[in-house]
């Protein structure tokens, strides 16, 4: 994984402000791949209920800017049939802890 513990716990903070403390941050796509180099960072916030666009902005914006480096989002309800990308994004996905 090509994140610092100090990123990943930046993360998990921001996440669990922002989407609540029962959501959970997972990272996917080319950060995962050691080998690799640039990309953004891939996130997938599961959660019990959809999150805002509002909420999902402030995620995006406060963890581009603390983290130097663009960022996705990707919002997976749980209890709701995954789409095919989530499927695809969740295969992959490593759970990030590091809870505040």
């Amino acid at each position: 994984m090509r994140l610092t513990s100090r990123q990943t716990e930046i993360i998990t903070e921001v996440v669990f402000r922002n989407a609540g403390e029962t959501a959970a941050a997972y990272l996917f796509g080319s950060r995962l791949n050691d080998q690799a180099r640039g990309g953004d960072v891939d996130i997938l916030i599961e959660m019990d209920r959809q999150l805002s666009w509002l909420a999902r902005a402030r995620i995006r914006m406060e963890l581009e800017q603390t983290l130097g480096l663009p960022v996705d989002i990707l919002v997976r309800v749980r209890n709701v049939e995954p789409t095919p990308f989530q499927s695809i994004a969740q295969a992959q996905a490593v759970r990030l802890e590091g809870r505040p």
